[in-house]
């Protein structure tokens, strides 16, 4: 995930998501830097709401979470840092750690409905794909989806046309989210034909804007059970050894 955006980037990005959600008036914390800080990102950042805000392991420096992007900020709220904080004695990304658990709250509070599910609900591994008809390794993985329900993997798809929303491909995936059979007008789309117009209350942006939050730039774009975020595809057969070497999926 890059992390090289400017405050203002940050703010511009995330209002697609958080559009009308303001911060609501937080009572006065026990750590008086923490609200120096939200003062002085209030000041930057707008009306974008500010999940948390707490010490990070570093003393002095302080963890900010907006969406499924982790920040770090000094206890004066002057210097913010981009980046990842790595334990050198652990090996452990503890940015990554942080993010991940994000992604997964994000993703939990999406409506199953708005999801082209593909697979049994008896699998042992759910992965969240975010997803762009006329991308060509999003083709290839849908080409093996009874392999990926085979390995036990149900796959879930959320939109992301990459060129935007008002693209051709965009408008194409509207039609897919409203059709009567999702999961075939999705399967026709990605053999490269042209869904039937169809026009509804799609969660098309929602989920592009989703995406962009949680650090999608590009598809397919899988979202492990941990919240962890893969770029690219992955066969049936790696996927599954991958998620089971994670302990992943129902025990």
């Amino acid at each position: 995930m890059s992390y090289s955006l400017s405050l203002r980037s940050i703010a511009i990005c995330l209002a697609l998501f958080v559009a009308g959600v303001s911060s609501a008036a937080e009572p006065p914390s026990a750590d008086p830097a923490i609200d120096k800080i939200r003062t002085a990102l209030a000041k930057r950042l707008g009306d974008v709401n500010l999940d948390s805000i707490e010490a990070s392991p570093v003393p002095g420096l302080y963890e900010v979470l907006i969406g499924a992007r982790l920040f770090y900020v000094s206890s004066d709220g002057r210097y913010f840092i981009q980046g990842k904080m790595n334990d050198l004695d652990t090996g452990q990304d503890l940015t990554e750690v942080k993010v991940s658990a994000a992604r997964k709250k994000l993703l939990d509070a999406v409506d199953e409905k708005n999801k082209i599910v593909f697979g049994t609900g008896k699998e042992k591994h759910t992965i969240n794909v975010f997803t762009d008809v006329d991308c060509g390794y999003c083709r290839k993985l849908h080409s093996q989806i009874d392999k990926y329900n085979k390995e036990g993997i149900e796959v879930r798809y959320l939109a992301f046309p990459r060129a935007g929303v008002n693209s051709e491909s965009g408008r194409k995936m509207k039609s897919v989210w409203c059709a009567d059979d999702r999961q075939k007008a999705l399967s026709e789309a990605k053999q490269g034909k042209v869904p039937e117009v169809k026009n509804c209350d799609d969660p098309v942006a929602d989920e592009y804007a989703l995406g962009k939050v949680i650090g999608v730039s590009g598809t397919p774009a899988l979202v492990l059970e941990n919240g962890e975020l893969i770029p690219g595809y992955i066969p049936p057969t790696r996927l599954k050894k991958l998620l089971d070497s994670k302990g992943l999926g129902k025990k």
